[in-house]
């Protein structure tokens, strides 16, 4: 059984788990440097305060993931665009766990009425996570390359995006 839910501050061992296989083997993240268990407590707050949702994912009654949205940019004219963020456990990998997690993401952001969210993915390499995406309406929308260098190489990065809502359609409420 896959539940979907906010994430707690219980989730933060696992999540910091996760996060730091990714920070150690793979490139889907450019960090260097594992964070601990009270820095990632830190970003969920900060991630949380401003606004944003950060969801976990279960399986069977174990953590299987989680996602959060986040500011795309700074700047003022960028506050309808979010970034999403997205992890999943290598054992859950391929069993419905991203999907659910991003529909629940895409719905949440759509309701607090942002309009545009962005993935920037790690190499496109990356094939499970540009399948995920595209699952789900989002567009390739560019490619850098040798934007990131980790395991010592250069790393090129997918940019994806979909809309939001009514997306650029109308202006939003909150203008």
């Amino acid at each position: 059984m896959l539940t979907i839910r906010n994430a707690e501050p219980a989730d933060i061992p696992a999540i910091a788990s996760l996060y730091a296989e990714e920070v150690r083997e793979r490139v889907a993240t450019y960090e260097y440097d594992v964070p601990d268990e009270a820095e990632m407590t830190r970003r969920m707050r900060e991630v949380v305060a401003a606004g944003y949702p950060y969801l976990a994912a279960e399986l069977d009654g174990h953590f299987a993931g989680y996602a959060y949205a986040s500011a795309y940019r700074s700047r003022i004219g960028y506050r309808w665009t979010v970034e999403n963020t997205v992890y999943i456990m290598p054992g859950a990998q391929r069993r419905g766990v991203g999907k659910a997690l991003m529909l629940e993401l895409i719905e949440q952001c759509a309701a607090r009425g942002f309009r545009q969210m962005i993935a920037v993915i790690g190499e496109p390499g990356n094939g499970a996570s540009v399948a995920l995406h595209q699952s789900l309406g989002f567009e390739t929308v560019g490619i850098f390359r040798g934007l990131g260098r980790k395991h010592g190489r250069w790393l090129d990065t997918v940019q994806m995006q979909r809309a939001l809502g009514p997306g650029d359609s109308t202006a939003p409420d909150n203008e």
